[in-house]
């Protein structure tokens, strides 16, 4: 019985979580983890298919982007995004589908780093 209570209540505490959640936003990256985001260059968005600005890199530097996968190959091969970096002069909010649909997070201007890193960003505009 005792087991049948820890299960019910770890699946009710994931499910607020999920439910309730807030949306997500790239951690800080640290000041010495900086310098791996240096390969964004100025006045673009970019995203990383690995943490710490590491593994492959899709960058755009139009303000938004309906389809990312139209040019970014880790994305067309169905990898998630798990950094971001934003070099540009505005807050670039971010979806999981295309053309602006399900909102994940936003990056404020000049910040960035790891995501959950468990979701593909496939769209994304100023805020």
């Amino acid at each position: 019985m005792r087991r049948i209570q820890s299960a019910v209540l770890a699946v009710t505490a994931l499910a607020a979580a999920v439910l309730t959640g807030p949306a997500a936003t790239a951690a800080p990256a640290a000041s010495g983890n900086r310098a791996a985001y240096n390969n964004c260059p100025s006045g673009y968005f970019c995203i990383y298919s690995d943490w710490n600005g590491g593994g492959t890199r899709c960058q755009w530097s139009q303000a938004n982007k309906a389809n990312t996968a139209d040019d970014c190959s880790f994305i067309q091969r169905g990898q998630n995004v798990r950094s971001v970096w934003n070099k540009t002069g505005h807050r670039v909010q971010y979806y999981t589908q295309t053309n602006y649909n399900s909102r994940v997070g936003s990056t404020p201007a000049g910040n960035g780093g790891n995501l959950q890193g468990n979701y593909q960003i496939r769209s994304f505009r100023p805020q």
